[in-house]
């Protein structure tokens, strides 16, 4: 088998593993430690947003279990397809959601005694366990294990990292990307090409996963003049089987077999414009006011090209650069509502890797520097998340 990041890593990676095995952190070690420490940060978040939702008269549960897009994914899992909505003098369709993170709700209510709330929340909590487990294992494979228990601090600190605490497909799309990432870095094409197919079930920018993968492998087998296993051809052909399978159903049921999903988006008002809606609604929000989350998500939108370049400068694996590129793309080109793009750059951990390495020089110089920045980003991201869900207008 190729072993595909001796190829696309930088110099520092640690010595490869044999291949077809992946190589995590040892169990009981600074994997468990960043695991716990995500699930300390996230339930810190939720006590200081039930507070904030007691305080405003609002029930927490409902509010991390049913807000926006949460009522659509609960529906479709209680109910199946088939629901549409008159919304802007246009019929908008359950359609636009994909369909894994309802099957994984259905599961478990039909396995548990969970309602659909408990079940939802549930699946999201379980999968940003295990997404924090794979992003820890990223950063350590490619840096070190300090690197990588800061890495998932850092996620779970993000200023829209309440949703990682809601009934939100986010964390399912994250938990796969980052242990398909992380089997593409391990030589394991088989698992990456599984992982990124069910990747490409759980959300329309899922692709994003498949994109890696099939660039990781054509890389490899560019750089090895195509003498490569069969496991690298069958991994790049099983990544964009999930996506395109659940767009084609789509198209099939809207009897429009290569356009059906796209409409059915376009309905939504989220088609890839190259930008041009973004920047008109950036433009008539600039003459005419705007709410607090509009100016906010412009500015973590423009972070994120920011760390996208340092990712470039520092010469990131390729599999790491598609993936957040392709993220990138769709937040910047994609039309539809501006307040939602920092959440659908939640998947794209590997920007945080320039800060997490930054921090974590900081904490051997200057500690004392580093718990300021720690604090400060948890002052942040737990207040905005519990206005963002309590307070804001604006769909997450």
């Amino acid at each position: 088998m190729t072993h595909a990041s001796t190829v696309l890593a930088p110099p520092a990676v640690p010595p490869q593993p044999a291949p077809g095995k992946v190589a995590g952190p040892r169990p009981g070690g600074a994997g468990a430690l960043a695991v716990g420490l995500f699930l300390g940060v996230r339930l810190a978040g939720a006590a200081v947003l039930a507070l904030v939702g007691h305080g405003a008269g609002k029930d927490p549960l409902m509010l991390l279990g049913r807000s926006w897009d949460s009522v659509w994914y609960l529906g479709i899992a209680a109910h199946g397809y088939g629901h549409s909505l008159h919304l802007r003098s246009t019929i908008v369709s359950d359609l636009a959601f994909f369909p894994l993170y309802p099957a994984l709700v259905r599961a478990v209510v039909a396995l548990t005694p969970l309602g659909w709330i408990g079940a939802g929340l549930l699946v999201s909590w379980t999968s940003a366990a295990v997404a924090a487990a794979g992003i820890h294992a990223v950063g350590s494979r490619l840096y070190g294990r300090s690197v990588g228990v800061t890495l998932v601090l850092l996620w779970a600190l993000l200023p829209h990292s309440v949703v990682l605490s809601m009934a939100y497909t986010e964390p399912v799309l994250t938990a796969l990307a980052a242990w398909s990432l992380y089997a593409v870095l391990a030589g394991n094409w088989l698992w990456a090409g599984a992982l990124a197919a069910l990747a490409g079930l759980a959300r329309p920018n899922g692709f994003a996963v498949a994109a890696a993968v099939m660039a990781a492998a054509g890389c490899a087998a560019w750089r090895r003049r195509g003498r490569v296993s069969h496991r690298l051809w069958t991994g790049a052909a099983l990544a964009p089987l999930g996506w395109t399978a659940y767009v084609l159903w789509v198209g099939r049921r809207t009897g429009r077999p290569l356009d059906g999903y796209f409409e059915v988006q376009r309905r939504w008002g989220s088609r890839f414009d190259l930008g041009r809606g973004a920047l008109d609604l950036l433009h008539r929000s600039l003459l005419h006011g705007s709410r607090f989350a509009l100016p906010m998500a412009l500015v973590i939108v423009a972070v994120g090209v920011l760390l996208y370049a340092l990712l470039l400068v520092e010469r990131a694996p390729l599999p790491l650069l598609v993936y957040s590129g392709v993220l990138l793309l769709v937040v910047l080109g994609g039309s539809g509502f501006f307040e939602s793009k920092p959440r659908f750059l939640l998947p794209a951990f590997p920007l945080l890797l320039p800060l997490a390495r930054a921090l974590v020089r900081t904490a051997r110089a200057r500690p004392w520097h580093a718990t300021v920045v720690v604090a400060a980003l948890a002052g942040l991201g737990y207040g905005y998340g519990a206005y963002l869900v309590v307070f804001g207008s604006a769909p997450l």
